[in-house]
């Protein structure tokens, strides 16, 4: 992999619960092949083995580039590294915050603070119910500073069958947000009648 390669996506992976939304989405990216840099907190891999059966080492996409949390010198940590951008996928409402208040204590979260002094796109991914005042006003501050609250919110109309559709639902999201083609789920048509 080219790391001067500008279609690079920065993928973050948090606590959160919702591990097979990253296993889904790094997949996707992989088969098209987008030049992925990861970077996954220490629960993320917890939490990734718990839902997903193995490792996240074990599972990565053979081109995928994992970052330790704690590298601060690491590419990805500074606004040269000229990536299109991160999604942090699932998102724990602490990265949230950090995020939102421009706290960089780790690699993922300077990733992020990178992606928005840069300009360059940032979807978040926050997978937490009930959402209280805090919650909300720190995803306001991410939007305000430029970046994209996407809700692990799937959607019905294509009617699907299995969890893996609803998976599909979100990383199809998700790369709309960059512009990269899928066809995980048909657009919206208006059409009432199938």
């Amino acid at each position: 992999m080219n790391p001067q390669d500008t279609r690079a996506l920065i993928v973050g992976i948090t606590g959160a619960s919702g591990a097979p939304y990253a296993r889904r989405l790094l997949h996707v990216l992989a088969a098209e092949d987008v030049p992925l840099h990861v970077v996954a907190s220490a629960a993320a891999r917890q939490v990734y083995s718990l839902e997903i059966g193995r490792p996240l080492e074990e599972d990565l996409p053979d081109q995928a580039v994992l970052h330790d949390e704690r590298d601060l010198a690491a590419p990805v940590a500074s606004g040269s590294f000229p990536a299109r951008g991160m999604v942090i996928v699932p998102c724990t409402m602490g990265t949230l915050a950090a995020v939102a208040h421009g706290i960089s204590g780790n690699l993922l979260h300077r990733a992020a603070d990178v992606c928005l002094k840069e300009r360059r796109r940032l979807v978040v991914v926050p997978r937490e119910t009930p959402l209280h005042r805090i919650h909300l006003e720190n995803m306001l501050a991410v939007t305000d500073a430029g970046g994209i609250v996407l809700p692990a919110m799937p959607g019905f109309y294509h009617r699907p069958h299995t969890v893996d559709e609803l998976v599909d639902f979100v990383v199809a999201r998700v790369l709309d947000q960059f512009g990269i083609a899928q066809n995980l789920i048909p657009p919206w048509t208006g059409d009432f009648s199938s």
